[in-house]
């Protein structure tokens, strides 16, 4: 009898142990898998790279040297249409035309401009009033999105200048072939005769 008792108080107490070894067992599981994915994503989160803010200004000069870029580009194509246009004229033969500019092409981008005025009244020592007017003015870009990113508007582009012009040709010895190549030259860049210089090319 007391060995049958004694017998179902250790079967009793190997399953309660049994059953607690399984909760530890379960709880150690979960534990490690949370510490897992936080590992996890700190890991995967320090090697991300950051990246860097939008700078409005490097946007803007970013336009600038592409403007700059297209602008070359219109130039050497001015040159090669007057090659084109001048070597078409009677007595010229082959010409080479060189354009030079004063300033590179130019970017304005449009401005959201906001104007405030504050007058105030101050006393002199004598006693008299004067009233000061103080005026601020605050500039700032408009911008369009564009594929996830701000793009300044563009409210103008101002085109370089031409400064002079100077052409080789082959029949620029003869006075009137000189003074046709100096006249299509002025029409189509609109500089002064004084400004454009035709010599021989060598032959």
């Amino acid at each position: 009898m007391l060995k049958d008792k004694l017998k179902q108080i250790f079967t009793k107490t190997e399953g309660m142990e049994n059953k607690k070894k399984i909760e530890n067992l379960a709880v150690f599981l979960v534990i490690l898998i949370v510490t897992l994915i936080i590992i996890n994503v700190i890991w995967n989160g320090g090697n991300k790279k950051q990246e860097p803010a939008s700078d409005p200004n490097k946007k803007l000069a970013d336009e600038n040297v592409s403007t700059v870029a297209s602008s070359n580009l219109q130039n050497d194509a001015l040159s090669t249409q007057l090659e084109q246009i001048l070597g078409n004229i009677e007595g010229v033969g082959n010409v080479k035309v060189l354009i030079t500019y004063s300033q590179t092409s130019q970017t304005v981008p449009l401005y959201n401009e906001d104007t405030s005025q504050t007058d105030t009244q101050e006393q002199d020592t004598s006693g008299g009033t004067r009233k000061v007017t103080e005026t601020e003015v605050s500039k700032e870009i408009i911008y369009q999105e564009a594929n996830g990113s701000k793009i300044p508007i563009t409210q103008s582009i101002i085109s370089p200048k031409i400064e002079g012009a100077i052409i080789t040709a082959q029949g620029a010895g003869n006075a009137t072939v000189k003074a046709n190549i100096i006249q299509a030259v002025e029409a189509v860049t609109g500089i002064s005769s004084h400004k454009v210089q035709v010599f021989t090319m060598a032959s």
